[in-house]
């Protein structure tokens, strides 16, 4: 209690920060000794405190038992959202499992609307409705929410969705537009840019595709953010290099997780996985065998044993300065481009083509060379990092419409793009990221209205370091 008379301390917003004012010593060590996280440092210009923003629901459960005068969300009020989405029963239950839990440990807190600050992930395939989750998340909570998106497409499509189910003015945050709405779509880019300036006027905030801020510049977003309710959505939480437990410190932890194979043949479309195997030629055996020995012979030698990361960037950082580093790294790259590259991977594709002629069918690559490649050799369009918006939307709507049946892509359809239904997918060469599997499997399990099956090829060049990366994937 604040003594009779006595100002009661400030709470207020300022630039990605929350600043506590008026505390008394006491209570300052009873903070820090009772929610040491909260990151409390003393702020030099007005002798009190800041803890960064997305601190701001701890703050509150942590001084549930002072009277504070909080002026850190400004936020204007939200018409009654009504969706007329009807949540299937494994949807409902994600976000059942979100509502539940309760960053304010169980304080009732009436803040900006909110009575529980509801925060974490949710994990579901690719295909199973993440998106209409989240509109009845943000019409049960009622309050102004900012969405968070990795690409300009997925910024298009959020906007579109919100205005048809909501029938109210959608703002956004960026294509050369910042307009601020109670609600309103943010790129990640334009997010890390003016999270500082707006992190007071949301009581919730969404993250599409949450595994993103794992990345050094984009968790900064969600730290300089206050809206004290989170939610994440991603088809693959973890993330190799140990980032998603940042995730979890900013957003909240994994809350509910549906597999692909808890859905398949009901909510979504059964599938098959086939595996085939392509042999090197001659020549390229003989090329990538003896590139493989040239990075070999330089690893036996350097105390590099490449099992993670940091060994990869090490010999990149040598290769600055020492011509064997430097050889052998190009000497790998070659390898990998042989295996990837095969002729035979290409003989095989002809044949899955021929197999499923008139399907729609999605070629997934690792390199723009290799998509040109396929798209020259089968006549088929090609996406790529190079290919411009119009063109891509024109190429997708074709394929929607089925003027196309077959698109090749490098990457670029992986996440982020509305992809129209496709049955059939081919992994013609890729990393070893999981998280890229599940996105390109993910983009043939839409339901099938005659009720066939999916199917996703892997054409591995065996014998080689592809072999491993395949197998680390699945």
């Amino acid at each position: 209690m604040t003594p009779a008379g006595d100002s009661p301390p400030e709470c207020r917003f300022e630039d990605g920060t929350i600043h506590l004012d008026g505390l008394e010593e006491s209570q300052v060590r009873s903070l820090r000794d009772s929610t040491p996280q909260l990151e409390l440092q003393p702020d030099s210009r007005t002798g009190g405190w800041r803890v960064p923003a997305f601190r701001y629901a701890a703050i509150r459960a942590a001084t549930a038992d002072l009277t504070i005068a909080d002026t850190v969300l400004e936020c204007e009020p939200v018409p009654d959202l009504q969706s007329a989405y009807e949540l299937r029963e494994y949807q409902h239950e994600a976000l059942s499992a979100w509502l539940e839990t309760d960053r304010w440990a169980g304080h009732q807190l009436d803040i900006a609307g909110l009575e529980r600050a509801p925060a974490g992930v949710l994990e579901l395939p690719t295909g199973s409705g993440k998106t209409v989750i989240a509109l009845k998340a943000i019409e049960r909570l009622g309050v102004p929410t900012l969405v968070v998106v990795p690409t300009i497409d997925l910024l298009e499509q959020w906007i579109d969705e919100l205005e048809t189910e909501f029938d109210i003015p959608i703002g956004r945050f960026g294509g050369g537009e910042q307009r601020l709405e109670p609600i309103t779509v943010s790129t990640y880019d334009s997010a890390y840019l003016k999270a500082d300036s707006v992190g007071d006027r949301f009581g919730c905030v969404v993250f599409d595709e949450v595994h993103h801020l794992g990345g050094e510049g984009y968790r900064e977003i969600a730290r300089l953010l206050a809206a004290p309710a989170r939610l994440g959505l991603t088809a693959t939480f973890e993330r190799p290099d140990g980032a998603h437990e940042i995730i979890e410190e900013i957003v909240g932890p994994l809350v509910h997780r549906v597999n692909v194979d808890d859905l398949a043949g009901e909510h979504l479309a059964p599938y098959d996985v086939k595996r085939l195997e392509v042999a090197l030629t001659p020549a390229e055996r003989e090329e990538y065998e003896r590139a493989q020995e040239t990075f070999t012979d330089y690893l036996a030698t350097s105390n590099i044993r490449m099992q993670s990361g940091s060994d990869y960037q090490e010999l990149v950082k040598r290769s600055g300065s020492d011509p064997r580093a430097r050889e052998a790294l190009l000497a790998r790259q070659r390898a990998r481009e042989i295996a990837r590259g095969s002729a035979a991977k290409i003989d095989a594709l002809e044949g899955v083509l021929e197999d499923h002629r008139g399907e729609r069918t999605l070629v997934f690559t690792a390199y723009n060379d290799l998509a040109y490649d396929v798209s020259e050799r089968f006549l088929i369009p090609t996406i790529t990092h190079q290919t411009g918006a119009t063109e891509r939307r024109e190429i997708l709507e074709r394929f929607r419409e089925g003027t196309y049946s077959r698109i090749a892509t490098s990457n670029v359809l992986d996440e982020g793009v509305d992809v129209p239904d496709a049955s059939v997918a081919v992994v013609l060469s890729g990393s070893g990221s999981e998280r890229e599997f599940t996105q390109r499997l993910g983009r043939i399990l839409r339901p099938k209205h005659d009720g066939s099956r999916a199917l996703l090829y892997e054409i591995v060049t065996a014998d080689t370091s592809e072999e491993r990366v395949a197998a680390r994937r699945r």
